[in-house]
């Protein structure tokens, strides 16, 4: 979770860099724009991509939909960590669809404001970004989530570019982690596989747990754990795997040698061993789609 724990490790691994978090900051934009425009150079021709708006019943969710340029293939759902649609998301849908997807990912804080709502990680950590997204973040509630995957699994199935006979898939990082499993449980009968990394509260006491909702979808799935969400809360990984046997559903539960947020390419604890570690793992999901 992305709280003040998280904050000071993240101000280690920065130190280790010989960083502080507004040279990260401003590096982190730059590399970012490098990146996408190399991405752009080498996706000519073999990606199409468009910024859409999805009807939802409460309201019109912008979204980032990228998909190579010719063919029918299977949708999947990326859902953002806590800063939101921005950047470094955008580069790694495309990435995804280069390996044979229709990749949309989502603005879940639609009902407030459009994407970009932050343009990276760092700004989350200031005071500022903090005061900006808190509202946002307590306007999403797990029923609101629902009906948002409900409407984009819709969407998804009235696409050309989206093979009718396939199963959608899903990924969400961060907070974006548990609306992996509401999305497998909205539409059990599309979403065959569903990915989480450093997903916060997978596992909670309420009824309402994200993790108690394995049993009413119909997918496999993917648990890659911080080990510093690990160490916090060291039952989660087991209640993961013994919740998934009892469904009868496949889940692969990893603990990973990185820290909280690892996964994302403009995070301060960005590890790209461990990052291309996870990566190769949800491909491998994906693939049973």
């Amino acid at each position: 979770m992305c709280d003040d724990l998280t904050a000071h490790q993240e101000d280690a691994a920065l130190a280790r860099l010989g960083l502080n978090r507004r040279q990260f900051a401003v590096a982190g934009v730059a590399g970012m724009v490098a990146a996408c425009a190399d991405a752009k150079v080498a996706d000519k021709g073999g990606l199409a991509e468009d910024m859409i708006d999805i009807a939802t019943p409460d309201g019109s969710a912008d979204a980032f939909f990228v998909r190579p340029a010719r063919g029918r293939y299977p949708g999947v759902i990326m859902w953002p960590d806590i800063a939101g649609l921005r950047d470094a998301y955008k580069t790694m849908a495309r990435r995804l669809a280069r390996a044979g997807y229709a990749v949309l990912v989502v603005n879940h804080y639609y009902r407030s404001a459009r994407a970009p709502v932050l343009s990276s990680m760092a700004e989350w950590r200031t005071p500022e970004g903090q005061a900006r997204l808190k509202p946002m973040i307590a306007a999403i509630t797990p029923d609101a989530t629902t009906r948002d995957a409900t409407a984009f699994v819709t969407w998804l199935g009235k696409q050309r570019s989206v093979h009718p006979q396939k199963g959608i898939g899903t990924c969400g990082y961060c907070m974006g982690g548990p609306y992996t499993l509401r999305t497998a449980a909205a539409a059990p009968e599309r979403v065959r596989a569903a990915a989480s990394f450093h997903g916060a509260g997978l596992v909670t006491p309420g009824q309402d747990s994200p993790h108690l909702l394995i049993a009413k979808s119909k997918a496999s799935f993917l648990f890659a754990i911080a080990r510093n969400d690990d160490q916090r809360s060291p039952a989660d990984k087991s209640i993961l795997a013994d919740t998934a046997r009892v469904a009868g559903r496949p889940a692969e539960v990893a603990v990973y040698n990185a820290d909280h947020g690892w996964c994302t390419l403009d995070a301060p604890v960005y590890d790209k061993v461990e990052a291309e570690r996870a990566w190769a793992r949800m491909v491998t999901l994906f693939k049973g789609l």
